[in-house]
């Protein structure tokens, strides 16, 4: 996470989490995050679930990092909220930004059937 300081994770090697230098928590030899497993579990999907958005996820694994993110609930949401903070900081810039447009629900869907009729 750019411009935060992070806690650093020790990982058990059971667990299939690494922490990249950036600070970011990814389920070994994948791009999927912790926060992405904890919030589809925190919606309600069962790992079963999970593992069908993300295949590359094996049900095993997800259960692990379940079951670590339980056994440190403290420390693991600390960094989920300092994930949040940032990502609420980066959008408050870059809605800041000279030219930033929103664009609506109903916008992104015109534009999208438009580029569907060509």
């Amino acid at each position: 996470m750019p411009g935060v300081e992070t806690k650093r994770f020790n990982f058990p090697d059971t667990v299939p989490l690494v922490q990249l230098e950036n600070g970011a928590v990814r389920v070994r030899n994948s791009r999927v995050t912790l926060e992405t497993i904890v919030i589809r579990m925190q919606m309600g999907d069962t790992v079963e679930r999970i593992h069908s958005g993300f295949p590359t996820v094996s049900v095993s694994q997800i259960e692990e990092i379940l079951a670590w993110y339980f056994d440190n609930k403290a420390e693991a949401d600390n960094y989920l909220q300092q994930i949040e903070e940032e990502s609420e900081r980066m959008w408050q810039r870059i809605e800041s930004q000279p030219g930033y447009k929103k664009v609506s629900r109903e916008e992104l869907l015109r534009r999208k059937a438009q580029l569907t009729k060509t």
